[in-house]
């Protein structure tokens, strides 16, 4: 059978690194009469570490075989003390994107959804201003504006939870300049992912770009990272930087900081979206 006709699959997995668990993993595969395509793999320490792993397979009818499958994967998983799941590689997982007044990063997003390059469905544009409803519009896409101020935090919390409710496995910070409450980043572990104007860890504060300027950096760079309750200070999952000189002016290195944080986004959420990211404490493993 074509491998186009197959079921992809994708197998992830955390325990404490011993002898067999990609041996026992590779076996079960076969005895279901799968088909390997790729092995990720990384220790943190060969004697006593942990083991991350990610197994890429083909398997006719997978999406009729998938619930039985987990079954029987669980006695492997008991044996390793594994942390796993299974996932059928074909459902498309769901974003919704955060934004304000920015637009730079939402519209690279957009344009790689439309294309087919972000193999996702975005369920719903959000911000905390009105200024991206055409844009939104013109995509196709539901616009939610949800207005923050202090006198309405707990509300606008409350309001985000309820839209995302059922209609997003992640979130995405487009530039949205607004702190994300506690409640929300519990809901949603290491599921927002935010894009940060700079190589953390990097200048405290506003205008980041006046600071590099005045400090006569020779890099600038971008950040994409889960979102923590420690303001952009959560697990790294993409970084890219540009070298710069005495010729460049504060608009040179806003533009140039803008092209970074698109790609570095787009990045990110694509190694999201195609499990290759794992959360190793502050860190991240992340299987390109």
């Amino acid at each position: 059978m074509d491998q186009e006709e197959m079921g992809k699959g994708i197998i992830r997995l955390t325990c404490p690194d011993q002898p067999g668990v990609i041996a026992s993993v590779s076996q079960f595969l076969y005895g279901k009469n799968a088909d390997i395509a790729k092995v990720d793999q990384f220790s943190t320490d060969y004697h006593n570490g942990t083991i991350f792993a990610r197994f890429e397979f083909n398997l006719d009818g997978l999406s009729d075989k998938l619930n039985l499958l987990k079954a029987d994967f669980t006695d492997i998983a008991q044996k390793f003390t594994m942390n796993w799941d299974i996932r059928d590689a074909s459902r498309r997982k769901k974003l919704a994107i955060f934004v304000s007044k920015e637009d730079h990063c939402l519209q690279d997003l957009l344009i790689r959804w439309r294309t087919g390059e972000l193999k996702a469905d975005i369920s719903m544009i959000v911000s905390n201003h009105n200024d991206m409803r055409g844009i939104a519009e013109s995509f196709g896409i539901l616009y939610h504006h949800v207005p923050v101020t202090k006198a309405t935090l707990h509300e606008a919390e409350e309001k985000h939870l309820q839209l995302l409710e059922g209609k997003a496995d992640a979130v995405v910070l487009a530039r949205y300049m607004q702190i994300i409450p506690s409640k929300m980043i519990e809901r949603y572990q290491n599921r927002i992912i935010n894009i940060h104007h700079s190589f953390l860890p990097a200048f405290i504060g506003g205008k980041p770009y006046q600071q590099a300027f005045d400090r006569g950096v020779k890099l600038i760079g971008a950040t994409a990272h889960f979102v923590t309750q420690d303001l952009d200070e959560g697990p790294i999952i993409e970084q890219d930087v540009s070298r710069v000189d005495h010729r460049h002016q504060v608009s040179d290195l806003k533009r140039i900081g803008r092209d970074l944080e698109r790609i570095v986004l787009a990045k990110g959420i694509r190694y999201y979206l195609n499990d290759k990211v794992f959360v190793n404490g502050n860190k991240t493993v992340v299987f390109h």
